[in-house]
């Protein structure tokens, strides 16, 4: 019997915003105001690519470029710069306003709301997050990722019904999509429907036989089941696969509780 254990596992809101917080997949190559489409679509890769190493010069950069007539791909370019700074409250506020200002396509805009919705996760405003993907789903309701994003964020606040709701949408649009199965897992697991969140881990597993997050899951679930045995090799595989990876450091965390004697 397991006695006053909680396993460790990643937040749901840090997993997503790893997801995709500095790989933005929003790009402008047409539209930028009196400038040739192929050198604006290098000056904002550019722009994206220096806000990884020197967002405080990217955001300068951005800004000028936007006084010159750079519009919204400088505009975003700033937006980008501000949350790699860990201004994640004024990065989100830029992206919804350039969400709302945009003659982009629907798909665009929801995009930047999704992107607004990530920043107000990392600044701990998962109703702002929420209501931000709420309105990017009801742009775009075929895009999963979406789904996959939200369910996330209904998962940190502790809502894990609505979670799976939301996640099960997403693999109803994309039935290949990993983050999806294994948010459902984890949400699951608050539910303690663990043959459920096994299920999903197992499709998870299926299609990538080493994923890491999965692995952790697995043995989570497991061991919330009683089959220490098997949580054991889930961990220790972990830690084979990626001694180095914050999935190893919650695996040898787990193990080790796992291994405490309980009066």
């Amino acid at each position: 019997m397991i006695v006053s254990w909680k396993p460790i596992a990643h937040p749901l809101r840090s997993v997503l915003a790893s997801l995709c917080i500095l790989v933005w997949p929003v790009l402008w190559t047409v539209g930028v105001q009196a400038q040739d489409t192929s050198v604006a679509s290098e000056r904002y890769n550019k722009c994206i690519e220096l806000s990884q190493t020197n967002p405080s010069r990217s955001f300068d950069d951005a800004v000028a470029w936007r006084d010159l007539g750079g519009g919204d791909a400088a505009e975003h370019c700033a937006a980008v710069s501000l949350v790699a700074l860990e201004l994640y409250r004024a990065g989100a506020e830029r992206l919804e306003t350039l969400a709302q200002s945009s003659k982009e396509s629907i798909y665009r805009r929801a995009g930047l709301l999704s992107q607004a919705a990530q920043a107000w996760s990392l600044d701990g405003k998962l109703e702002r997050a929420y209501a931000n993907l709420t309105t990017a789903i009801q742009l775009a309701p075929d895009i999963a990722s979406l789904f996959v994003d939200r369910g996330a964020v209904s998962a940190e606040m502790g809502l894990y019904a609505e979670a799976v709701t939301d996640l099960d949408m997403a693999v109803t649009l994309d039935a290949g999509s990993v983050d999806a199965y294994l948010f459902r897992a984890s949400a699951n697991r608050y539910l303690e429907n663990y043959d459920l969140a096994l299920r999903d881990l197992g499709a998870v597993l299926n299609f990538e036989p080493t994923h890491l997050d999965a692995l952790l899951e697995r043995g989570i679930v497991r061991r919330l089941q009683g089959d220490d045995n098997a949580a054991r090799k889930d961990w220790m595989w972990v830690l084979e696969l990626g001694p180095d990876s914050i999935a190893a450091t919650m695996a040898r965390r787990n193990l080790e509780l796992m291994d405490v004697k309980s009066d």
